[in-house]
């Protein structure tokens, strides 16, 4: 694979912030000690959760958000049996649902976001289901008017939409309502105008919350700036409560980088903040990047906080900026909210010299070059069968313990090329592998971050077989 244009190498990179064996043990030890208070042994203080007002109700939002994005799911056989491989159709396993929801209740989260489209459709019910179990009062539900396929551009479609989400949620009234998606696609704005403008939908929507049936109208923002300036130009006849945007320390100055399409989240956070528009914020982890972080970055992370776990230096830095309602997290397991608690309970927000610190780690990111997947399944099913997020969780885990090598003649050249292909075969099944693609397409237009999916796919192959081939 050609890695010419990196500012530099993986192996320079990794010689640079290099690991010796003490400093393997540093980071084996802070990982054990971590590990030690995430497994659900220890438990979180209640009363103690750091909440933000919502200016226009008064009322108090956990900062910690719980995204119903992805759900714990039912483990079969064959999924076990393929090791961390996903089962993208086994059912959501409700009980487990159940116990996060109380348990992030118990411990005061009371803002939980899902949408039409989650979970291949399932999320809205399952959440309905766990939810419905509380007192209404508790919690607040955030939930989208997605519709991105053309069938649901009518006026019909989008109003059935949106009654079937009160139906399936089991509420007369929705929190949070966004507009779900806005500039996304190749034409921005033409979607807007499809979707919510000449249709008569945000009319509905607006309509909607006069009733007091949508108590705060708001949108969720995906890459075309126009779209966004366009309607905060437009605050002043919407009034729109709150907005969606991808915030964390990488995307606050590097969005753009990623992806010349995307915006940095510094400007759309200080346009809000300067029109007073609360601020909730998605992809906090950058879909689990800022959690599995290359091995150097991790050794500098735990020498500054030794006690500080990767996702909990993401939270502070949100929970920094005094805009910031809440930070949506996709908790499916119970140390991952365990975790997260402790981060909120309460909130310790950052020094200016921890951003700054932070904002050198995302410097150092950039230069390993990740493909920017957040794992949002935006892209699945691909009708041909391939794990598209798997596929590039591993060759990001790869770059990240440096397992990704330039030449046969690199000094760890064997190792990484095992590390590489028995990891590939253990977490993604073969018929499921990159190449398999057959470069139809159909995924691209529906990835946020903008990856030329078919192109990843081809070069992520003929790595592999070079490496089978032992002849990089």
């Amino acid at each position: 694979m050609d890695n010419n244009s990196k500012n530099i190498s993986r192996r320079e990179f990794f010689k640079k912030f290099g690991l010796g064996v003490a400093a393997t043990s540093v980071i084996a030890s802070a990982c054990s000690d971590n590990a030690k208070q995430t497994d659900g042994g220890e438990d979180i203080p209640k009363g103690k959760m750091t909440y933000r007002e919502n200016p226009k109700t008064k009322e108090k939002v956990s900062l910690l958000g719980y995204g119903m994005m992805r759900l714990p799911i039912v483990q079969s056989e064959n999924s076990k049996n393929a090791g961390s491989a996903r089962d993208t159709d086994a059912p959501i396993d409700q009980e487990a649902v159940n116990r996060l929801v109380d348990y992030a209740i118990e411990h005061g989260v009371n803002y939980f976001d899902t949408s039409p489209a989650y979970c291949k459709g399932k999320s809205e019910h399952s959440t309905g289901i766990a939810l419905s179990r509380h007192k209404r009062n508790e919690y607040f539900i955030a939930t989208k008017l997605s519709n991105f396929a053309p069938q649901t551009w009518s006026y019909e479609a989008s109003v059935e939409m949106f009654n079937n989400s009160l139906k399936e949620l089991q509420v007369d009234y929705i929190d949070y309502l966004l507009l779900h998606g806005v500039g996304m696609g190749e034409d921005g704005m033409q979607a807007l105008h499809q979707r919510y403008l000449d249709n008569g939908v945000l009319d509905f929507l607006l309509q909607q919350r006069e009733k007091g049936i949508i108590r705060n109208l708001g949108f969720s923002y995906h890459g075309d700036i126009k779209v966004f300036d366009y309607l905060l130009s437009q605050h002043g006849k919407y009034h729109w409560d709150f907005v969606q945007i991808q915030m964390n320390y990488v995307d606050w100055q590097y969005a753009k980088e990623i992806n010349a399409r995307n915006t940095n989240a510094e400007y759309l956070y200080n346009q809000l903040a300067a029109l007073d528009i609360p601020v909730v914020v998605m992809e906090p982890l950058l879909g689990g990047r800022l959690v599995k972080m290359a091995d150097p970055l991790v050794k500098q992370m735990k020498q500054r906080e030794p006690e500080m776990s990767m996702a909990s230096w993401a939270f502070r830095f949100l929970g920094s900026y005094p805009k910031v309602l809440t930070s949506l997290s996709g908790m499916t397991e119970m140390q991952h909210l365990k975790d997260n608690l402790r981060t909120h309970c309460p909130l310790k927000p950052l020094t200016e010299q921890d951003k700054e610190f932070l904002f050198s780690i995302a410097k150092q990111m950039m230069e390993l070059n990740n493909i920017p997947c957040n794992e949002c399944q935006y892209c699945m099913p691909c009708p041909y069968g391939l794990d598209i997020p798997a596929i590039f969780t591993h060759y990001n885990k790869c770059i990240n313990e440096g397992n990704i090598s330039q030449s046969v003649n690199d000094s760890n050249y064997k190792k990484a090329r095992k590390a590489f292909l028995v990891g590939y075969d253990r977490s993604v099944p073969k018929l499921r592998q990159a190449n398999m693609c057959t470069g139809c397409n159909e995924c691209s237009p529906h990835c946020p971050q903008r990856i030329a999916i078919p192109t990843e796919m081809q070069k992520i192959d003929a790595y592999t077989e070079k490496l089978k081939r032992n002849i990089l």
